[in-house]
């Protein structure tokens, strides 16, 4: 699929590799995440719906990774150099794949949103993370669309579809969880209060969010964020449930800075591939 590039002068191809990590990488540890849950959901019918909501993200990571290979692949010598510094992934000779991207790069280099790497403790955080996260989705989705990158519109589009279910599914838990027993509604408030700090760096724009929306690549934050607030007080007032206003947010991820739970994460999805360098089923 060929990519369609404006001539702002803001653009530059490392940007738009990063931009692409930004969605992959937080597409894959989501899914990852949410993976946790198989065979310990709270009935059956949960078990298998989060799993197949796991299979979407890791599903939406596979595809911009493969693009975000391309990328790499097409860079000069001295942006591929500069790209990444885990060394694995250095010592990589020739082009790289999607494999690459996803099981050689460390902490360092992953640019997912922090609130993805948070552990799931109990039903309720991981319902109040995945609501957050499917909420910001559909809109950003929804906006990338119209993006002039070919590639990227099409990965919005098809994922667009699974993001629609993916909100309605968390916000009817949120709801339920919230107009349910007083325990339910204590634990998804507190799951919700807790995981607020890591909301901010949904439409937090970095110099790469910025780069790529002057180049009509990447889309307006300031408008996703319009509607995440409107959708999750809609969404919170029926569950009866009170949302944090303001306060400090903890941002980094799309650049490079973790919380130390990712390393965990890391740690148990790469092991295979370190511990037997291009094994093959």
């Amino acid at each position: 699929m060929s990519t369609q590039h404006s001539n702002v002068s803001t653009y530059q191809p490392v940007n738009l590799l990063y931009y692409t990590l930004q969605l992959a990488d937080t597409a894959l540890i989501n899914g990852h995440r949410l993976s946790e849950w198989c065979g310990h959901g709270p009935i059956l019918e949960q078990d298998i719906a989060i799993s197949n909501i796991a299979l979407d993200h890791l599903g939406a990571a596979r595809s911009l990774y493969q693009y975000a290979a391309e990328q790499f692949n097409n860079l000069n010598e001295a942006d591929k150099k500069n790209a990444f510094s885990s060394p694995l992934l250095q010592q990589v000779v020739g082009a790289i794949d999607e494999d690459d991207l996803a099981y050689l790069r460390d902490g360092w280099d992953y640019r997912n949103l922090l609130l993805v790497e948070q552990p799931n403790q109990d039903w309720a955080y991981t319902i109040a993370r995945s609501f957050y996260l499917d909420t910001f989705n559909f809109f950003f989705y929804r906006e990338l669309t119209q993006s002039k990158d070919k590639s990227l519109a099409a990965v919005a589009e098809k994922s667009l579809k699974e993001v629609t279910y993916h909100i309605r599914w968390s916000s009817e838990w949120i709801i339920r969880l919230g107009d349910g027993t007083a325990e339910s509604k204590e634990r998804i408030q507190n799951a919700l209060n807790e995981y607020w700090r890591f909301t901010g760096e949904m439409t937090h724009a970095t110099e790469v969010d910025n780069a790529m929306h002057a180049a009509e690549i990447g889309v307006d934050l300031a408008k996703v964020k319009a509607n995440w607030e409107e959708r999750i007080a809609k969404v919170a007032e029926e569950a009866t449930l009170t949302l944090p206003t303001g306060g400090w947010m903890q941002e980094g991820g799309k650049e490079g800075r973790h919380t130390e739970h990712l390393g965990y994460v890391l740690a148990e999805m790469q092991f295979m591939q370190r511990a037997y360098p291009n094994m093959e089923w």
